[in-house]
């Protein structure tokens, strides 16, 4: 069968998203690849389609049960034969999915690195024709990732082991230039065909906001999302269980998930949001690699990430289905402190590493944080910022995010600069220094007990910016520490120190102009206009109809609703309202295995609402 014939026949879709359609001619040319595609752009489809042209088994290594489950489930609705090997399995279970393996009833099979070295897994997979092992999450075999998991590093002995050699694939949505090339290396890729789709997911608008209640802006955001599926991140265990109960308390329909719950209860609550249970997952980032729901309509993080890379992919779980979605970071300089305590007191890197390499780790992560920061106080277009990380070039202006879309005007801040600089200068004369929050009061004029009992009042820039907003000072403090007119040092106890081009600023031979936005707020209402555009301009009572049908048949088959159907399928449905089976398969989404089971469910329905 041929791959377009494929495609259409068990995954409902005509023709492939970019970059999908190469990946696979390359594969089944017999060449090694790997693909840096984002999160929703369908990477899956790149080794599922020639899995299934190839003789023997796929073999998708995958870090997360809760991915593989998921998987597994969606390809068996799409009538697909696929398994998962992993420690979920009873033992029953277990032997029964090794016996039909080996009799080569599955064409994809999904399992967890640790597996690959258990000897009766080694026999199996000396026992069956293995056409390609694909490895998914593949940034967590590099050491300079922000996931590396040591049991990736036994994949290039696995294939080592196998009699002769499949084809190797590997995919991640996030990976710098120095990821990428780790990952090849790492596994041992045979001269890979290297495909990079491109980062930027455009129905993503991005927003960073620096509120002064966190609890507040969350209630005003979520009071705009509606009741939409959604996830609110927070870097710490206890922020989890203080936001979750937080919005309980508020009516929110809330569960949570860190690392310090039973197994039990995080299957539980996991299950309940992805079966639309609760609404709104509070997690640390322990929570949705591997997770599929394609209906999240917000991220909120709580807390800054330590860098872009999981940032990134943390927003990425919004707008799987390609509606546009929400993505606002809370940001607090007290985030900055805590994360800097995670990174030098945190216990994250491979035990096996002698202390140079978890030094040379820990550097890596301060300098990932300093961007992570410079992000989020950025007046910047955040999209072209984030694109340039990854090495990307962009327009300078998305119209998508929050800098973007509020009321910028270019000020020239030269004299502003000048105070602040002089200020550090000042300070550094008595050879002191200090951090942000006491050289702004120190500009402000403030009479804490701090700079009274410091005698820091009797400096020459004591409150020579008392006139100008603390928040405005902040902003222009951390573009001239961006562009390098001052240095922020990444210690625990970070200060403020000038760098070879204060000079510039002090002797006036630097013109300093910045954009600073008109108004610092964005209502948390303008969110709202993200979700309507044409495009999905539909008749909302026919959807509201076929979401409650597909619901009850995803009870009924103990299946998340997305496995039955995606929203953007239901949208289609409403667009071209099919009435028979025939057409039905023409609705994006609707495989020749999902027609025979849902079409007279879905037409009848259809033929109802139009008489």
């Amino acid at each position: 069968m041929e791959k377009h014939e494929v495609l259409k026949k068990h995954f409902g879709h005509r023709k492939f998203r970019e970059g999908q359609e190469e990946i696979i001619n390359q594969i089944l040319s017999g060449r090694d690849v790997l693909g840096i595609m984002p999160t929703g752009a369908g990477k899956s489809i790149c080794y599922q389609v020639p899995a299934l042209m190839m003789g023997g088994i796929t073999l998708v290594i995958s870090p997360l049960i809760s991915l593989m489950q998921d998987q597994v489930i969606s390809l068996r609705e799409s009538g697909i034969s696929a398994a998962y090997i992993n420690s979920s399995l009873s033992a029953a279970e277990y032997f029964r999915t090794m016996d039909r393996a080996a009799n080569s009833e599955y064409k994809i099979i999904y399992v967890a690195p640790e597996r690959l070295s258990a000897d009766d897994f080694l026999r199996l997979s000396e026992n069956v024709q293995i056409s390609m092992v694909t490895v998914d999450e593949a940034h967590c075999v590099s050491q300079w990732g922000q996931d590396f998991r040591p049991s990736y590093l036994k994949i290039s002995e696995f294939m080592e082991k196998l009699a002769y050699r499949p084809v190797l694939s590997a995919f991640t949505a996030t990976a710098t230039k120095e990821v990428r090339e780790d990952i090849s290396l790492i596994l041992r890729q045979n001269n890979p065909y290297v495909v990079t789709t491109g980062f930027d997911r455009k129905n993503l608008r991005f927003a960073v906001e620096r509120p002064k209640k966190k609890d507040d802006t969350l209630i005003k955001l979520l009071k705009a999302y509606n009741g939409r599926s959604g996830i609110v991140y927070c870097s710490t265990r206890k922020n989890v269980e203080e936001v979750c109960d937080f919005l309980i308390e508020k009516g929110y329909s809330a569960t949570r998930y860190h690392a310090g719950l039973s197994d039990e209860e995080r299957g539980m609550n996991q299950d309940d949001f992805i079966y639309d249970r609760k609404t709104v997952m509070v997690a640390t980032n322990a929570f949705g690699m591997g997770i599929d729901k394609s209906n999240v309509s917000f991220v909120i993080h709580y807390n800054m990430p330590k860098n872009l890379e999981s940032y990134y992919q943390e927003v990425g779980r919004a707008g799987r289905d390609g509606e546009p979605a929400e993505c606002t970071l809370l940001y607090s300089g007290a985030d900055v402190k805590l994360n800097q305590f995670l990174i030098e007191k945190g216990n994250d890197t491979n035990e096996d590493f002698t202390e140079e390499m978890k030094e040379s780790v820990r550097e890596k992560d301060r300098e990932r944080l300093k961007l992570m920061t410079f992000y989020c106080t950025t007046n910047e277009c955040l999209r072209e910022y984030m694109l340039r990380y990854f090495g990307e070039k962009t327009s300078s202006f998305c119209g998508n995010c929050s800098n973007c879309n509020s009321n910028f005007e270019t000020v020239d801040v030269t004299t502003e600069s000048q105070k602040i600089v002089s200020c550090v200068y000042r300070v550094a004369q008595r050879k002191r220094s200090f951090g942000r929050v006491t050289i702004i009061d120190i500009l402000h004029g403030s009479k804490s007990s701090k700079i009274i009992s410091q005698g820091l009042n009797t400096l020459s820039t004591y409150g020579i910016m008392s006139d100008v907003p603390v928040h405005r000072i902040r902003m222009i403090m951390d573009y001239l520490i961006e562009k390098s007119f001052l240095a922020q040092t990444d210690d625990e106890y970070s200060v403020v120190k000038l760098t070879a081009e204060s000079a510039d600023i002090l002797k006036g031979n630097q013109k300093v102009s910045m954009k600073l936005p008109k108004e610092m707020r964005r209502s948390a209402e303008k969110g709202k206009a993200s979700y309507s555009s044409p495009e999905y301009d539909i008749n909302d009572k026919l959807f509201s109809e076929l979401r409650v049908l597909r619901n009850q048949l995803a009870m009924e088959a103990r299946v998340p609703a997305y496995i039955v159907f995606a929203d953007a399928a239901l949208r289609d449905m409403c667009r071209k309202m099919p009435v028979n089976r025939d057409e039905f398969l023409n609705v994006s989404g609707v495989g020749e295995a999902k027609a025979e089971k849902y079409s007279k469910q879905f037409t009848e329905l259809i033929q109802r609402y139009k008489q």
